[in-house]
Parts: C-alpha cells; sequence; structure tokens
C-alpha cells in the first residue's frame, strides 16, 4: 500500500513548487534624451514562455508595450486587466503598479517590446511587496 507514497509525495512537491516560467528581458537600446536632462528612453524585448508570468513590479517610468506575437494580459492597480493580440499597444504611468503580466496562452509563446521613458538614475523594474 505504501510502495507508491514517495512518487505520490514527489509529484505532490513538485507541483507545490511549480512556479510560472519567468520572462526573458533583452535590453535593445538605452537613450539620454539631449533636450530632457536626467531622462532616457530604454527599449526592452520581452519573451514569454507558455504560462510565462512577471511578478508584481513598477517601473517608476511612462511604459508603452507594443505585442509583436502572441497574446498577452496586462492590468495595474485599480485598473482592468486587457488581453492584448499582436499590433495592440497598453500604457502604464510612473505611479501605476503593474499587478498583471503574463502570456495568454498556456502552449503558445508570446513576445513584445517596450519603451519605458525614465529617470536614467532609476532602474527599469522595481519589485513590489505581495498584492
Amino acid at each position: 500500500m505504501f510502495r507508491y507514497l514517495p512518487l505520490a509525495l514527489a509529484a505532490c512537491a513538485t507541483l507545490a513548487h511549480a512556479a510560472p516560467p519567468e520572462p526573458v528581458v533583452k535590453t535593445l537600446m538605452n537613450q539620454a534624451l539631449s533636450d530632457a536632462p536626467g531622462k532616457e528612453v530604454m527599449m526592452l524585448a520581452v519573451d514569454y514562455a507558455p504560462g510565462a508570468a512577471d511578478p508584481v513590479h513598477r517601473h517608476d517610468a511612462h511604459g508603452f508595450v507594443y505585442v509583436l506575437e502572441g497574446t498577452i494580459v496586462m492590468g495595474v492597480e485599480g485598473g482592468k486587466e486587457k488581453t492584448l493580440r499582436a499590433g495592440e499597444t497598453f500604457y502604464e504611468g510612473p505611479r501605476d503598479v503593474h499587478t498583471v503580466g503574463r502570456n495568454a496562452s498556456k502552449t503558445k509563446p508570446a513576445r513584445f517590446v517596450v519603451f519605458l521613458l525614465k529617470d536614467k538614475d532609476k532602474p527599469a523594474l522595481i519589485p513590489v511587496g505581495s498584492h
């Protein structure tokens, strides 16, 4: 009766610790803005594997998202979640907390580009405690 117990416990432990895959982020460009001292534009490419999701975070920047392929779900605190497909856009402001960022598909990847207008001395992503 107990010979399958170790396998069952191992399977439960694996499921309990399985977190969604994290996005793969690549910096494409950083450009200081000569007519806006202290400001820069950062361009990022983000790849979501199937089922990938972002942790809750903020950017302390104006963020402009353009979906290249796949379907993603985005949302900020106090707003409605939006499902975006290739060719669609999303905006988040400097005070927004990004509560939802994930691939809408468990089987297909998604890819998008993010343009951040931010202060040069601030990080691109600031983690936010549990929500």
